[in-house]
């Protein structure tokens, strides 16, 4: 199955659609079984009800679903954890040592955008750059866990992310300040759909991401440092994890950082790409200053 949210920002619907061989292309409404798709859907069994009503039939078609925007698949969680240089390709070309921990990071949860909204780049920025990443959605309050086990069955499910970056914010002197460079107005494009955990094998999606047509990003979460259940049950020993919340697994390498391409530009085209979870396509706008 995958889910979405459609329409205007702010007055999204939830919808859900068949997957994998059975998709008929057809979003259908989900009025009937839940407000929205967020953490208490997720977190009181809406997923599996979800899957009954559709293989049912019970729940109608959304009519013109084609024309209405694509928002977040998710309403606006109450965190959104990043972990940072979980790749080693991206840890080399960053100039940073392979970390023996997870590298961890917070986003303001005011940072989530649709997957085709387009993405402003700050007044004062000089190094805008872009991310794509596997993102896991947790289903159930998670704390301490005994388990990388346990960790796997507290996930809900998966989603496409961009973690859009601003260098110069977030690596300047000593100690750096990541969540400066990570906090930015729809810096964190989520969707276009999220997928259930039982419906998606996360272990080895190719993910990949172009400027303006040109490759840039070209991996695998098989190449994960630390794999998503060592992530949950890490995280999990230093904060709680609530349902709906979403967590950032990390970049391959193919970045702006590495020297070897450009920084966004007003009117750059970004597309990312993960394998089962979709595609992405922003468009970067200058934001003005005030």
């Amino acid at each position: 199955m995958k889910f979405a949210r459609l329409g205007d920002p702010g007055k999204e619907q939830p919808a859900v659609q068949h997957g994998g061989p059975e998709g008929d292309g057809k979003w259908y409404s989900l009025a009937g079984v839940t407000s929205d798709i967020d953490g208490t859907f997720l977190e009181t069994g809406g997923v599996e009800q979800a899957r009954e009503a559709l293989a049912a039939g019970t729940l109608p078609e959304i009519t013109g679903a084609g024309a209405l925007r694509l928002g977040a698949p998710l309403a606006r969680p109450g965190a959104v954890v990043g972990i940072g240089l979980n790749y080693a390709g991206h840890a080399a070309e960053s100039g940073a040592a392979i970390p023996d921990v997870p590298v961890v990071f917070l986003k303001p949860a005011n940072t989530v955008a649709g997957p085709f909204d387009d993405a402003p780049i700050p007044p004062l920025s000089r190094k805008y750059d872009w991310e794509v990443e596997l993102a896991v959605v947790i289903g159930r309050r998670a704390s301490y866990l005994g388990s990388v086990d346990e960790a796997a069955d507290a996930i809900a499910g998966y989603v496409l992310a961009n973690d859009l970056s601003e260098r110069d914010y977030q690596l300047p002197g000593a100690a750096g300040q990541w969540v400066k460079g990570k906090s930015l107005p729809a810096s964190t494009p989520l969707g276009p759909w999220f997928v259930p955990a039982a419906d998606l094998d996360a272990s080895a999606l190719r993910l990949r991401t172009w400027v303006n047509g040109e490759p840039r990003q070209d991996s695998s979460t098989a190449d994960l440092i630390f794999d998503v259940p060592e992530i949950v049950h890490h995280l999990s020993q230093f904060m709680v994890l609530e349902a709906g919340d979403v967590i950032l697994t990390g970049t391959p390498e193919g970045v702006a950082l590495s020297g070897r391409f450009p920084y966004l530009r007003d009117g750059d085209v970004l597309e990312l790409e993960a394998e089962g979870l979709g595609r992405q396509r922003q468009v970067l706008r200058q934001a003005a200053g005030s």
